[in-house]
């Protein structure tokens, strides 16, 4: 094999002993995740923001960013519960590129994965410890999400990972919401097909053990739009394409029928402000039709403290190093403006 073994990691077990949570972070979880779950199971009206940067490159900006979310989402807890991003692991189209805090915890260092794993722990340990947030974060590695498990309100298997056998039958034994994207080509039967694997028990092996799940009744879909044969974005969040995937649930015993809808992405056509714009549109069509608003749960929205994003190295505080994200203050004002016109 052309790999050369650097050092044996300490196991999730390990990591949580040395990194513990308290019996009042249990408690805050365990609460913030009822809640999330009674969204999905159609006991709560609540409308889900999954909000935050493209990738959780720098601890302060991060906390800095989470600490204005924690006033906003008093303001609005009515009617909105917010799930902060804190994407730890960043997919590269080719491989190549900044991989994310798990890989590299200095964007500007070399790769060095036990520091990445203290670092995105610590981060996630702190979004809740501070401000009684329990985060979102990518499956992008099923073996890693034993070093999180017990922080994490939300899963997301990317449109990469989606079709992977590994990945449906880990967010089979997950105890929270796992949002399986449509692929990068768009075809909705795998997206379709991908819920149903993780909503079944399987036995399969994990982490060197075999293992049985029960079955993951809160997998759900998640519209982010697909790159057709020409290479073109086309966005999949509008009204057809929901009443669309809706007949595809009709059309299965699947439980809890939902989708969050992905604001950027091929939705945006990369184009980070029209957010905006796709966030209001899918507020509309919910407010239109009632099957609808009972399967859309809420938005996946990339935001950060500055518009836009910048090259690993540059030093605006609170700009994005990956995908462009949508600033605070517009930010800010879509929060307010979903409360205000959902119904």
């Amino acid at each position: 094999m052309n790999l050369t073994f650097t050092r044996k990691l300490p196991i999730p077990q390990q990591i949580k002993r040395h990194y513990p949570i308290t019996e009042a972070m249990e408690k805050v979880k365990e609460e913030r995740e009822q809640e999330l779950k009674a969204i999905f199971t159609g006991q709560s009206d609540k409308f889900v923001l999954i909000i935050g940067p493209c990738s959780a490159d720098s601890r302060e900006p991060v906390l800095e960013y989470i600490s204005r979310l924690r006033r906003v989402q008093e303001e609005v807890k009515d009617k909105i519960l917010i799930v902060p991003r804190i994407y730890t692991n960043k997919p590269r189209t080719t491989g190549d590129g900044y991989k994310g805090m798990l890989h590299q915890p200095d964007p500007n260092g070399t790769p060095d994965m036990l520091e990445g794993i203290l670092a995105i722990r610590d981060l996630h340990r702190t979004a809740l410890e501070q401000y009684g947030f329990t985060c979102a974060d990518e499956m992008l590695y099923p073996d890693n999400y034993r070093y999180l498990s017990d922080l994490l309100a939300y899963v997301a298997v990317g449109a990469r990972s989606v079709e992977n056998q590994q990945h449906r039958l880990t967010a089979s034994g997950l105890d929270v919401p796992v949002g399986m994207k449509n692929p990068t080509g768009g075809d909705l039967s795998i997206m379709m097909n991908s819920i149903t694997a993780a909503q079944h028990a399987h036995t399969f092996i994990y982490r060197g053990w075999e293992v049985t799940s029960t079955g993951n009744p809160y997998a759900h879909a998640i519209l982010r739009g697909y790159i057709d044969f020409t290479g073109k974005c086309v966005s999949n969040y509008h009204y057809e394409n929901l009443l669309e995937l809706y007949g595809l649930y009709a059309a299965t015993d699947l439980k809890n029928p939902a989708v969050i809808v992905d604001t950027n992405h091929a939705n945006s056509g990369k184009r980070y402000l029209e957010q905006v714009r796709i966030a209001k549109d899918v507020v509309y069509s919910c407010n239109h039709n009632r099957d609808i608003r009972g399967m859309v749960k809420g938005l996946m929205i990339e935001s950060y403290l500055e518009d836009g994003a910048q090259k690993v190295g540059e030093q605006v505080f609170g700009k994005s190093i990956t995908d462009p994200c949508l600033g605070w203050e517009k930010s800010q004002k879509l929060i307010y403006k979903i409360a205000d016109t959902l119904k």
